[in-house]
C-alpha cells in the first residue's frame, strides 16, 4: 500500500520519481481501509528536506499510511516559507484532540542549548506528556530523541569537544529485537551531533533498553516498552549528501568542523559520498510500522487507555 500524503505537498514528486508509491487524497477516498494515522512534529528549520527524508522512509511499508504534518505553534520557521506551512501543517494545538498509531519528532538545531532556554520547551513539554494519552507508539529522533530522554527519565546530554560528524560502525545488540528484523550483526549510521548521551547512564534506568551502539559515538538507538517509544540519536534517515551539505554549510559559516568520517572516498570531497545505511534505515521504519500494526487498536479512539 502506498503513503498518504496531500496531492500538492512538494515531497509528491519527488517520492514519485524514487519509484515510492505515493497516493493522494483523491485515491484514498475509494479505499475502504483504515490507514495507519502517522504524525510528523517537524523540529527542523528546512522542513522540506525532512518531510521527503521521512516520507521515504515511512511510505516503504506494504501498509497504507497517512502521514500528518505537525509544528510547534508558537515558533516562527526561518527556512520554509509561510505558504508552506499554512498549506500542509497543523499546529499541535490544531490536532491535539486526534489519536495517533505513530508520532515522530524530529532532531532540532538547539543541542548546545539547555533544554529550558529552547523558546518552545514548555510546549515540547506538553506534546511528550500528550504523547502518552494520544499515540500509540512515539520514534524520538536526534535532539527530539535527547530531550525525551530528559522530560521521561532526566537522563542528561554533555557537549562534545568537538563535533560527531561522520558514518560510523554500529553493533546490533539485540538481534531478535522485532526493531532490528533483518539487521546485520553491525552496520553503518550517519552521525552529525554536538551533544551526547552516554550509555552509562542509560543503563541506569531500568525500563530502557540500549538496542545500537557505537564504540566511537556510544548509544544510537534505545527502546521503551512502558511507553512504546523508541529513541534514535543518529540519523538513519539521512540522504546521501546531507553530511557534505552540512560541511559544505558550515565551512561557509565559518564554523571549525572536521571532514565527516568514513564519508567522502578517500577524504576527497569533491568526490561524491556512497550511501552505506539506505538499507537500515528502511528495515527500521519498516520494523517499526509493522509493530504499531501488530499491537496498535483499530478503534483510535482506544488508543491511550491501554497500551
Amino acid at each position: 500500500m502506498p503513503i498518504k500524503i496531500p496531492d500538492t505537498l512538494p515531497a509528491y514528486n519527488t517520492l514519485v520519481q524514487e519509484g515510492v508509491r505515493v497516493m493522494g487524497e483523491t485515491a484514498a477516498v475509494r479505499q475502504d481501509i483504515r490507514p495507519l494515522q502517522i504524525g510528523l512534529l517537524n523540529l527542523m528549520p528546512n522542513k522540506v528536506k525532512t518531510e521527503i527524508q521521512i516520507a521515504r522512509l515511512v511510505g516503504a511499508t506494504p501498509l497504507q499510511v497517512e502521514l500528518s504534518l505537525v509544528r510547534i505553534g508558537g515558533h516562527q520557521a526561518k527556512n520554509t516559507s509561510q505558504e508552506h506551512l499554512l498549506s500542509f501543517y497543523n499546529t499541535w494545538e490544531e490536532i491535539k484532540d486526534r489519536k495517533f498509531d505513530g508520532f515522530i519528532i524530529t532532531g532540532a538545531p538547539v543541542e548546545t542549548l539547555d533544554y529550558e532556554d529552547v523558546t518552545y520547551w514548555n510546549e515540547l513539554k506538553q506534546i511528550f506528556d500528550w504523547t502518552e494519552t494520544n499515540v500509540h507508539s512515539t520514534f524520538n529522533i536526534c535532539w527530539g530523541a535527547m530531550a525525551a530522554m530528559w522530560h521521561f527519565h532526566r537522563v542528561p546530554k554533555y557537549p562534545l569537544k568537538k563535533k560527531a560528524f561522520g558514518v560510523y560502525r554500529h553493533r546490533n545488540l539485540n538481534p531478535s529485537s522485532v526493531y532490528l528484523n533483518g539487521f546485520s550483526d553491525d552496520f553503518q549510521i550517519p552521525v552529525s551531533r554536538w551533544t551526547e548521551i552516554r550509555g552509562s547512564d542509560v543503563r541506569k534506568v531500568e525500563d530502557l533498553e540500549i538496542l545500537m551502539e557505537s564504540d566511537e559515538t556510544d548509544v544510537c538507538l534505545i527502546r521503551e516498552d512502558a511507553g512504546n517509544r523508541l529513541y534514535i540519536f543518529n540519523h538513519v534517515e539521512y540522504d546521501s549528501t546531507s553530511l557534505a551539505d552540512e560541511f559544505f554549510r558550515d565551512l561557509e559559516a565559518g564554523v571549525e568542523v572536521d571532514i565527516p568520517a568514513n564519508y567522502f572516498p578517500n577524504n576527497d570531497t569533491t568526490k561524491p559520498p556512497s550511501n552505506r545505511w539506505r538499507s537500515h534505515a528502511h528495515l527500521l521504519f519498516g520494523n517499526w510500522i509493522n509493530e504499531i500494526y501488530q499491537t496498535t487498536h483499530y478503534d483510535l479512539s482506544k488508543i491511550g487507555h491501554s497500551k
